[in-house]
């Protein structure tokens, strides 16, 4: 940044993805899923440096050059739905003419199955056949949302990266394209799904990783997640926690500005259980990045009592 400081998006990010399952990436706004995102494509700013590995079948994608990138893992080996489809479709080509181009290049398919191939990319992704003629500034959010889904899916890539792939769409569309997701990894496909909406990821995920400020605060299998015992680190039983259909209580205070990091753990200044151990960054041990991990709370909370006392 300005003044040559430098600002960690994402530290110490650790996971691993098998085919035939579905990561799903949750957070508050800002706290670096899609960073992360960006890096494993290549697509980070001139100003981002990385460092680490992520591989992918042997190719570490962090380190490979941008012909590498461009000709065999963008569309090929990862597909990605993005966060800002408007932004990422051309606005002076049809949404048909776009579908059809990403056939052909991805798929080899020549005229006439070409057209008959982007009406079926399109309907899988829901997409109505009447809209393929309009350009992208005449579309809706949720239209715009459902065509770069489709776009996403065409070449059948190895591992899909999905950022917020249901925003825009009223609730039936959301099950629909999830379970599109779904259906698309298989017993041969990855999905990593970054997203805001827990009900999705409930849905479709087998795994959950929680991020925030830029850090992965738990891993957990999406069954001991979203029922019993639960999520450990408190930020992440406060997501929860938030839903409507649960307690319906909100997370006290803001998520701090990655450039403002406090010193210790992050969520410390937020959370109830707070200690002077969480002066210290907790690592991620027995996949939860926390001091007094939630099934332990009671007695940090009773110790944090007596030393008020």
């Amino acid at each position: 940044m300005r003044g040559q400081r430098y600002i960690a998006a994402v530290t110490g990010a650790h996971f691993d993805l098998a085919v035939g399952q579905c990561l799903a990436l949750v957070g508050e706004s800002g706290c670096g899923k899609s960073v992360l995102a960006s890096a494993l494509l290549g697509l980070l700013p001139g100003n981002a440096e990385t460092a680490g590995s992520a591989l992918l079948d042997g190719l570490d994608l962090l380190t490979a050059d941008e012909a590498t990138l461009a000709r065999t893992v963008r569309g090929r080996r990862v597909g990605l739905v993005p966060q800002s489809p408007a932004a990422h479709l051309t606005p002076v080509r049809t949404v048909r003419s776009q579908l059809e181009e990403t056939v052909r290049e991805l798929t080899g398919t020549r005229k006439p199955a070409v057209r008959q191939a982007a009406e079926a990319a399109a309907e899988r992704a829901a997409f109505p056949a009447d809209h393929l003629d309009r350009y992208p500034h005449e579309l809706s959010g949720g239209l715009a949302q459902r065509a770069a889904t489709a776009l996403a899916l065409i070449g059948d890539a190895p591992l899909l990266l999905a950022d917020e792939p249901t925003t825009g769409l009223d609730r039936d569309l959301v099950e629909r394209t999830v379970d599109e997701l779904k259906r698309h990894t298989g017993d041969h496909r990855a999905l990593l799904m970054i997203t805001h909406d827990l009900a999705a990821a409930e849905r479709i995920a087998d795994q959950v990783a929680v991020m925030y400020a830029g850090r992965i605060v738990e891993l957990s299998s999406a069954e001991a997640f979203f029922g019993e015992p639960g999520p450990r680190h408190p930020y992440a039983r406060g997501l929860l926690n938030a839903l409507p259909e649960r307690e319906f209580t909100p997370i006290p205070g803001m998520p701090p500005e990655l450039g403002a990091l406090p010193e210790g753990c992050a969520f410390a200044p937020r959370c109830a259980y707070t200690t002077s151990a969480c002066a210290h960054i907790p690592p991620l041990n027995a996949s939860v990045a926390c001091h007094h991990p939630v099934l332990d709370a009671a007695p940090a909370a009773a110790a944090q009592e007596a030393t008020r006392a």
